[in-house]
């Protein structure tokens, strides 16, 4: 006759393979059947069964089997307070580790650990802080592990806390904790993730052995703190590099302004024959996105395509759509769109976007509408889209409506972008008076909104309001004192009323700051290459046939009734 203990390894391997296959029937037919059969459901077995339900999704089961249970041991308690834990019932296992005999750092290891992946990393912080406060039996203290560590460090990292960070590091230290890879590679990242590399670099620099992950997460380090020359330099010294290591350098150029650096940076991957990842790809058109290159951009469509898996993935549809709009190529964009499995909000935020600022507010309107058909709700950053359909269109009343209904309808506070968008709509309208009444009437904060008061102003010089427009321009200088624009503005605006002396005062108070106005440039994508055009320079190859082509322009504008406005410019 098979011993007890056998019998209860058979059992618990048979509630395993329950687990195994998430089979809760067959789980729970097989604790009904020791029950019914009278056999002893001890502490072992009642464990596993406990498991069984909760990773099955049945957490009320698991709770009634623990409530039963007349004798518990340290695993029981761990197993119902992970359980709770796990699908985030953080009261009840709050609760449960407030009425354990003696938790232990399994106990709070698998909270700290459950609250991380439910994004609640200030309470994650809080219950590390409170573990450490645990007084175990005989008075000594409850000494952290490397999970413990891990875990609080990913919190600071989230929460850009580096005060805790450095609490924590130290706490670790103090508990004479041997700090190996993974604890140190989580350290280089979240003392990067909260602006200090340096500390960073000195963990990495005394490391004893650096695996990839070290040496990708210190590139990655100075890429947040825009060090791009040393997150290049630790790169370069890299003894294996990996599709995570190039594409975090190129995730660093594109995040810095660098999208030509990345775009290098991506050609050298691939003559290292290194395969990218669907997070390359996404760098690689930010960075087309950015310079506009539009050809570029369909080249990595095509790569992409060859690959045959990067369409699964809403973010490279996504980055996908954002190159086509902003390179003004709606046609691509639209039948990317409409041939993708693969939308999420992004991807319909960047159509109706895109559309909006390639002029073509009525289909981006269109659009919105079929959003919410399909069931999509909105968010702030759709209507932003939306506003500046309505304003691309001059839809002034459709949009005074829509903000009216952002609220209303959709739960959705209106911020200071959307106020700025309705009244650059309505000062071009000529609708002055209530372009400044909305600005006025705006929620506390926004009355001191750059981007209001520019739009406000742009309007005002459009259509004469010197007196409005001076105000606006007073209080822009007022908001960005430093910003050499405004006072080219307030400059500009004294010279069309004619007062030359106010004119002259502004000029000579922007040489005592000793500002000087930024010079302007745009740019063109031809056959693959970018051609760039400073204001005044005369340099380039072209320079003759580009100024023929740009006075033949000029007389056709003319021609057609075109007068520049150009009489009393201050400042150019």
């Amino acid at each position: 006759m098979p011993s007890t203990e056998s019998v209860d390894q058979h059992h618990a391997t048979l509630l395993s393979k329950c687990i195994k296959s998430k089979n809760l029937k067959l789980g729970r037919t097989l604790h009904s059947h020791l029950i019914k059969t009278a056999l002893n459901l001890n502490t072992f077995l009642a464990n596993r069964a406990i498991d069984m339900y909760a990773k099955c999704d049945s957490i009320d089961s698991a709770q009634a089997v623990f409530d039963e249970l007349p004798h518990r041991n340290t695993h029981s308690w761990n197993t119902i307070i992970s359980a709770h834990s796990r699908i985030g019932r953080f009261g009840h296992a709050h609760l449960l580790l407030d009425e354990m005999p003696e938790p232990n750092l399994v106990s709070y290891n698998s909270v700290i650990s459950s609250l991380n992946r439910h994004g609640c990393y200030r309470k994650s912080i809080y219950m590390f802080r409170r573990m450490q406060e645990v007084n175990l039996l005989g008075g000594e203290k409850l000494v952290m592990d490397e999970v413990t560590v891990v875990g609080v460090v990913n919190a600071c990292a989230r929460l850009r806390a580096g005060y805790w960070l450095r609490q924590t590091h130290g706490a670790a230290l103090v508990a004479g904790l041997q700090l190996n890879g993974v604890v140190c590679n989580s350290m280089i990242d979240a003392y990067g993730e909260c602006g200090e590399p340096v500390i960073s670099y000195l963990i990495f620099s005394r490391m004893s052995e650096r695996d990839v992950v070290s040496w990708t997460s210190m590139v990655v380090s100075y890429a947040r703190a825009s060090r791009m020359v040393d997150a290049q330099g630790i790169f370069d010294q890299m003894p294996v590099r990996n599709a995570v290591s190039w594409t975090a350098l190129i995730a660093g150029f594109v995040q810095n302004g660098r999208g030509d650096r990345a775009l290098n940076v991506f050609s050298e991957m691939q003559e290292a024959r290194i395969r990218p990842n669907d997070f390359t790809y996404v760098c690689a058109l930010g960075a087309c996105a950015d310079l506009a290159l539009v050809e570029k951009g369909k080249q990595l469509h095509g790569h992409i395509l060859r690959r045959g898996s990067g369409f699964n993935n809403v973010y490279v549809v996504n980055a996908l759509v954002d190159v086509y709009c902003k390179c003004g190529d709606t046609t691509s964009a639209l039948t990317l769109f409409e041939n993708s499995t693969e939308k999420d909000i992004v991807t319909w935020n960047s159509m109706i976007t895109g559309f909006a600022q390639n002029g073509q507010g009525k289909v981006s309107l269109a659009l919105f509408n079929r959003m919410l058909e399909s069931g999509v709700v909105p968010n702030h950053v759709t209507f932003l889209g939306v506003l500046a359909a309505c304003s691309h269109s001059g839809l002034e009343t459709e949009g005074l409506r829509v903000l009216h209904r952002m609220e209303k309808d959709f739960g959705v506070q209106p911020q200071l972008d959307h106020y700025s968008i309705l009244i650059d709509l309505l000062g071009r309208k000529n609708r002055l008076r209530e372009a400044m009444e909305l600005l006025e009437k705006s929620p506390d904060g926004c009355s001191d909104h750059v981007g209001m008061w520019g739009a406000l102003f742009s309007a005002c010089r459009v259509h004469g309001n010197m007196e409005l427009a001076k105000r606006a321009a007073k209080r822009l200088l007022l908001l960005e004192p430093e910003n050499t624009g405004r006072y080219v503005m307030l400059a500009n605006v004294y010279a069309e009323a004619g007062r030359w002396e106010d004119a002259g005062l502004v000029r000579r108070r922007m040489d005592e700051k000793g500002l000087q106005k930024e010079v302007a440039y745009s740019w063109i994508e031809v056959r693959d290459t970018r051609h760039e055009f400073v204001a005044r320079d005369k340099s380039h190859a072209h320079m003759e046939d580009i100024t023929d082509l740009l006075t033949g322009l000029t007389d056709q504008m003319k021609d057609v009734g075109y007068v520049p406005h150009v009489d009393h410019s201050f400042l150019p």
